[in-house]
């Protein structure tokens, strides 16, 4: 999508990051999540490295990427869990492909190893994208956790492990 921008999330950008992700939330097939954390709580969560929103011509944000550490511990420095959110009016315009690029391209740079993430297998757009960019299916968790709100609520849910190794 040429008329895409994808640039460093700021503060600023929260009401509209908001927004999609509570879009993601609703839809069922983005996270175990109730609802989006407070801007503080995000940003105290997650790493700054990467931490992008693509943006259109008008400046509105369309889709956002970020991740936080698995891990506290010093062998795990490089390995980090991402998320990945596009609008609803934004899908299937090379948003998410935009910000996964920016993304990992910030995070190879910034030396972490591995990149991974939890995916619903029903998200299949997801999973195409994210084997578009290099990311395999390393596992399959079965009824890993219990939906408690939408359209899946009171339903044991599969996640698939996907990750992505920096090459060397």
């Amino acid at each position: 999508m040429s008329d895409v921008l994808v640039r460093a999330m700021t503060a600023d950008d929260w009401a509209e990051t908001e927004t999609i992700y509570r879009e993601g939330i609703e839809a069922g097939n983005a996270t175990f999540e109730r609802r989006p954390p407070s801007w503080e709580a995000f940003d105290t969560g997650k790493l700054h490295v990467g931490r992008l929103v693509a943006v259109g011509p008008d400046r509105r944000v369309l889709g956002w990427i970020a991740a936080s550490a698995v891990s506290s511990r010093e062998v795990y420095r490089g390995v980090v869990e991402h998320s990945v959110y596009v609008a609803e009016h934004a899908h299937g315009r090379g948003v998410g492909g935009a910000l996964l690029r920016a993304f990992l391209s910030e995070v190879d740079t910034a030396g972490i190893w591995t990149v991974q993430s939890s995916v619903f297998p029903e998200n299949t757009a997801s999973l195409a994208l994210h084997e578009r960019f290099g990311f395999r299916r390393v596992g399959h968790r079965e009824r890993i956790a219990l939906m408690t709100y939408g359209p899946w609520a009171g339903q044991w849910r599969d996640t698939v492990l996907i990750e992505r190794r920096r090459a060397e």
